[in-house]
């Protein structure tokens, strides 16, 4: 068993998960009568307080995670992360003060581990150190969709980032490559989600706000360039932070994202040959936890630059905010 005590925040996309369904997708291996445990005597805490298992969590909010029992293999420590895996946690900072770490997150490198997944972003961490040392995440990128993710340097500043994408006060830009020409070239998608299935099932489907499990999502989104009539580069921008939310919405509008089988269609499928999902957070800008702004772009990764390359694409192309004065239609 780890001896660690972590203080870990809900990501944006976890807003009104119940605590014990957020330890399991954590820590798979943790049964919920070990979680219930755990909460009802107090070793897990939220902002400080006791909880329910059943209760549900609030995006930024701090989970106190006690020692928990390990799954049969023990996690690798900084001590066990070859020289290979921290050159490489290295070669991918983007930005480094005494509070940030940015990534660039290459596409198909999962931020966090499951009973399947070894290599992921969390473990790399260990690069920086461990207890207070090692950075904390405050948010969370698909496995396939590369670009920056945001770090903390302690839990202050990583509480204060949290909060950012509670408040819905981060300015998200995703670039994406969608099957056929979005009409109008521009707009809102206001369409409730609703998660159905689970694990590698999991998908979010449009449903009726008032419905049981609904949760509101709102995207905005811009044309940059067309591929004739084959493709568009998108501008997306999510206002919400719902689970999969870009990926269904550009499916529900009829314009499935290239490189996406789980919610493309015929046409996407056929369009996307061998790429990977073509989905890239290209910039954020959001306030500093120090003060000021922090405004950080991502390099086109291996994956959707081949995408770029294929549609014949150029990146310069494109404003660094195309969404500068769009605001929310609610």
């Amino acid at each position: 068993m780890s001896r660690e005590i972590k203080t870990l925040y809900v990501a944006e996309a976890e807003d009104g998960i119940r605590l014990d369904r957020w330890f399991k997708r954590r820590w798979p291996h943790v049964s919920h009568i070990q979680v219930q445990k755990l909460a009802r005597s107090g070793q897990i805490r939220v902002d400080g307080g006791r909880i329910k298992p059943e209760a549900r969590l609030t995006a930024g909010a701090a989970v106190r995670v006690p020692p928990l029992p390990e799954p049969g293999e023990r996690p690798e420590r900084t001590s066990e992360l070859s020289d290979r895996d921290i050159a490489y946690a290295k070669s991918l900072v983007l930005h480094e003060d005494e509070l940030v770490i940015a990534l660039n997150k290459p596409a198909g490198l999962a931020v966090q581990g499951g009973t399947k997944t070894t290599k992921h972003v969390d473990r790399l961490l260990s690069a920086w150190g461990e207890g207070m040392e090692r950075p904390r995440l405050v948010h969370r990128l698909d496995r396939d969709t590369s670009g920056v993710l945001l770090l903390g340097k302690g839990p202050e500043a990583a509480k204060r980032l949290a909060g950012n994408f509670a408040r819905r006060q981060a300015k998200k830009t995703y670039w994406a490559i969608v099957a056929g020409n979005p009409k109008p070239t521009a707009g809102q998608i206001d369409m409730a989600l609703k998660k159905t299935g689970i694990n590698d099932y999991e998908m979010m489907r449009p449903a009726d706000p008032k419905e049981h499990g609904a949760e509101p999502a709102e995207t905005a989104y811009v044309t940059l360039s067309r591929a004739a009539h084959r493709a568009a580069w998108m501008g997306l921008r999510p206002f919400t932070g719902r689970t999969h939310q870009l990926r269904a919405h550009m499916s529900a509008l009829g314009h499935p994202i290239v490189g996406d089988m789980k919610y493309g269609n015929d046409v996407s499928r056929e369009l996307s040959g061998p790429l990977g999902l073509q989905l890239h957070a290209r910039r954020i800008e959001l306030d500093h936890p120090g003060g000021g702004k922090l405004i950080v772009e991502a390099p086109l990764g291996t994956s959707i630059r081949a995408g770029f390359e294929h549609f014949g694409f150029d990146e310069h192309e494109a404003d660094p905010d195309p969404f500068a004065g769009v605001r929310r239609q609610r």
